[in-house]
């Protein structure tokens, strides 16, 4: 399965993360169904927030194959660093407001640490991402992927509302941003059509697998994950055959 890179020189594949875990009985449950990273979010705000001491167990009991991410919204660097330390993490998402300034102090203190950043698809989307990327060269720091989310004001992420898929892939620069993952609003019924419209590296959901906010449905997550992975294979051979 695809894992996150530290370098922006990926194939198309589908990478596909289960947010918002915060036991190690609802993890051991979805590493079953194979999803390649599960989202534990720091969040105090979010009703899928985890401790530090809970994320460390979810983290000892993941196989290799599934990677651990660490969600921060408008976290610092040091607090950043201290948990991951804390918990084995080497992957983080930044979802809040975290300008480019706290990525190079964060990627200065561990230039190993894999950092996705979440944008939220908006009015003037393309300049200002395209904003945000140059100052991260500037800084030489780079982005193991981008995460696009709906642009819901006020809420940093597990709205359950979807970004506009058509808009969201006339404005994106495929071919000089890093990978991006899709987010927002994604669920069993809707990943398809998200995958087969936007075609993105990979996909995010959090609330849409829950059986109730912050609590996980497993075969929700497994009808996510199968809808996921097939209507990628299709799409890959479908590629291959042209």
């Amino acid at each position: 399965m695809p894992k996150l890179a530290s370098v922006n020189d990926w194939a198309w594949l589908m990478w596909i993360k289960i947010c918002g875990l915060r036991d190690v009985a609802t993890a051991r449950n979805i590493a079953v169904f194979g999803p390649d990273a599960v989202g534990l979010n720091f969040f105090d705000k979010s009703p899928r927030c985890v401790t530090v001491a809970a994320a460390a167990e979810i983290v000892a009991i993941l196989p290799e194959n599934i990677e651990p991410v660490g969600v921060f919204v408008n976290h610092t660097a040091d607090q950043i660093a201290s948990i991951c330390s804390r918990c084995g993490l080497t992957s983080v998402q930044l979802h809040g407001d975290e300008p480019p300034e706290l990525l190079a102090k964060l990627h200065g203190k561990n230039d190993k640490l894999r950092i996705i950043r979440a944008f939220r698809f908006g009015a003037d989307f393309t300049r200002q991402l395209a904003k945000y990327l140059d100052s991260l060269a500037e800084l030489d720091v780079r982005l193991s992927a981008c995460l696009i989310d709906a642009n819901v004001p006020g809420v940093y992420g597990g709205s359950g509302e979807t970004a506009p898929w058509d808009e969201l892939v006339k404005s994106y620069l495929w071919d000089a941003w890093p990978p991006m993952i899709l987010a927002g609003g994604l669920k069993p019924e809707n990943v398809s059509e998200a995958i087969g419209t936007v075609q993105p590296w990979g996909v995010d959901t959090a609330s849409g697998v829950e059986a109730t906010v912050g609590t996980k449905d497993v075969q929700l997550v497994r009808t996510f994950i199968e809808n996921a992975r097939s209507t990628f294979e299709r799409l890959q051979n479908r590629r291959e055959s042209r």
